[in-house]
């Protein structure tokens, strides 16, 4: 799309080194300097030698080409692009191959992103590994305590979490006018207040008259409002999709097995669980004579209702005296909420944990004490703790299919070191399943955010994050326990199981999880699910929403190819050797 280009190519403005801020001083100007060499074009821009990729910026042997991402490459180089592709299909290639075309075109640079701090080591490892030596820089941290490696004006390849990089924009300490490609890496992520929205409008201001951008994901969304959403902010014209199954990409790619295993809540436990369900059905019963929550039934509601009412209520026109009481209500009911959650999919342990929780606020609300001292709540408090006294079965009853699984598959002879990678959502959870793992004699890492919320929850730097993840891969340890944290982009090959140990309702989380594994080998996934509880709800709604997003996917890009197609469309520019884009010698 060039909506919002310049007309021609500027030439880009002075930048200011990163160096001279924060002094207080007179900042000096000096121009860029960018030198590098352009050596001629390989015929057909990427050329294939015994199964690898020939170009002057590719290191020898280092990339294996596979036609649907050289394909896919070429349509990058001539149109904005989103990509969506599963989980282990390359994705990173393809911004690789392109970005080595673009930087031996031009004097431009590229950019790259990604949400994640772990993530952008990697994909700074990765391009490292398969480019000739280029000028580097890497911009991850905090936007309050920032980490600079390199410099922006010097380098060739900027690797930047995006809300340190829309952080920089606003300050004014560079711009995006010499960017040729800027590369957004899960760019599901681009909705909302996600600073891939800014970044993408400034590039669409600042951009060089053949600046391109490609955006990666395996997963854009489940709803047409929210995909259509990402396509808008990105400002792509085109959309790509690939599935596992489509001819020329069926060949590459390794089957993934999925297995459910059920459980049910001991008798103690559904009893709690009841209790907590009256409970909340009651104060949500209150709301409704208030005037809220008559959309849904009781029983559906989601955490995302809950925070949505919050909304509806401040909305609502009249004095704020007559919002307290709603407000009450909603934070007693979204309090339920989440205990019955932890209960039914963690736990007892989590579930007391989020007890205790609630009650160490230093300043806690009216909701908060009233929701501890709910009759009900009080009941389960003293019916968890009795449980776990009693110490006859565990906190729940998926922690032993979880020793089961682990069993079996440390027993299977596989060729290669082990490794068992286990997602869970709550951190209290990732400890008691790290603690009983241990307990039966293996080793097992944690991987978690950076986020420190108590003494006994303590986050994890981004070293510790890249030594954990590094020892998983080398095979020393056999098991990691991670949050939602390792769900994106993290490349561990050869995973021989992956663990959800709750169902998780959002199909971009479950195609993350699921990616995690079967890259270069059969792959697994197990989900530990519990009957009758949001287990079999979220469950289901995963399902049917990454249904509908496969369907939208394929009508925006079958409508993207025939635009593309049609006579009326503009004629692909020439590339800077004069010869037209679209005349590639095929592989």
């Amino acid at each position: 799309m060039t909506e919002g280009r310049a007309p021609a190519r500027r030439r880009p403005p002075a930048q200011h080194r990163l160096d001279e801020f924060g002094d207080g001083g007179v900042l000096a100007l000096e121009p860029l300097r960018r030198e590098r060499a352009h050596p001629p074009a390989l015929p057909g821009v990427w050329r294939t030698v015994d199964g690898r990729v020939e170009h002057p910026f590719v290191q020898g042997g280092a990339i294996r080409a596979l036609p649907f991402q050289l394909d896919l490459a070429r349509i990058g180089l001539t149109e904005d692009l989103l990509v969506v592709l599963p989980t282990g299909l390359g994705k990173t290639v393809i911004a690789a191959l392109l970005a080595a075309e673009v930087l031996r075109r031009g004097p431009g640079k590229v950019v790259v992103l990604a949400p994640t701090r772990p993530l952008v080591r990697q994909h700074a490892e990765s391009f490292a590994h398969w480019l000739v030596p280029m000028r580097t820089a890497r911009f991850t941290g905090t936007v309050a305590h920032p980490e600079r490696e390199g410099r922006w004006d010097d380098a060739d390849l900027v690797f930047a979490t995006p809300e340190l990089l829309a952080n920089d924009l606003r300050a004014g300490r560079y711009s995006l006018a010499d960017v040729a490609l800027l590369v957004f890496d899960e760019a599901h992520h681009a909705v909302g207040k996600y600073a891939y929205v800014p970044i993408a409008a400034a590039y669409r201001e600042q951009r060089p008259v053949d600046g391109r951008v490609l955006s990666l994901t395996a997963s854009p969304g489940g709803q047409d409002a929210r995909i259509e959403e990402v396509v808008a902010t990105l400002g792509v014209g085109r959309i790509e999709a690939r599935s596992r199954e489509d001819p020329g990409v069926l060949e590459y790619v390794q089957p993934v097995r999925i297995d459910e295993r059920w459980v049910d809540l001991p008798p103690e436990v559904a009893r709690i669980q009841t209790g907590l369900s009256d409970a909340a059905f009651a104060v949500a019963r209150k709301l409704q004579k208030m005037g809220y929550l008559r959309t849904k039934p009781i029983r559906s509601l989601s955490v995302k209702d809950l925070i949505a009412l919050r909304g509806e209520i401040f909305a609502r026109p009249g004095p704020m005296v007559r919002r307290f009481g709603p407000l009450f209500h909603q934070l007693v009911l979204l309090h339920l909420h989440h205990a019955q959650e932890r209960l039914e999919t963690q736990g007892v342990a989590p579930f007391l944990q989020y007890l205790d929780r609630v009650a160490r606020k230093e300043k806690p609300a009216r909701g908060d004490l009233a929701f501890l001292k709910l009759p009900e709540v009080a009941r389960a408090r003293a019916d968890a703790e009795a449980f776990l006294a009693a110490g006859e079965r565990p906190s729940h009853p998926k922690l032993d299919a979880l020793v089961e699984l682990v069993r079996e598959t440390l027993a299977r002879t596989t060729g290669h070191p082990p490794r068992i990678l286990v997602f869970a959502q709550y951190r209290d959870t990732i400890h008691g399943i790290q603690s009983l793992l241990e307990a039966e004699g293996w080793t097992v890492g944690r991987f978690v955010g950076q986020a420190t919320r108590d003494a006994d929850d303590q986050g994890m730097s981004q070293k510790e994050q890249a030594r954990v993840l590094d020892a998983f891969r080398a095979g020393q340890f056999p098991v990691l326990v991670a949050s939602s944290v390792a769900e994106e982009g993290l490349d561990v090959p050869d995973v021989d199981l992956v663990v959800f140990f709750e169902s998780v309702p959002s199909e971009i989380r479950a195609i993350q999880r699921r990616g995690r594994t079967g890259r270069t080998s059969l792959g697994r996934v197990v989900l530990l699910l519990t009957h009758a509880t949001r287990d079999v709800r979220y469950q289901v709604a995963e399902e049917r929403r990454e249904k509908a997003m496969r369907r939208i996917v394929r009508r925006l890009s079958a409508e993207a190819r025939r635009r593309a197609a049609s006579p009326s469309s503009a004629a692909r520019p020439p590339d800077a050797d004069g010869t037209s884009g679209g005349d590639q010698t095929p592989l």
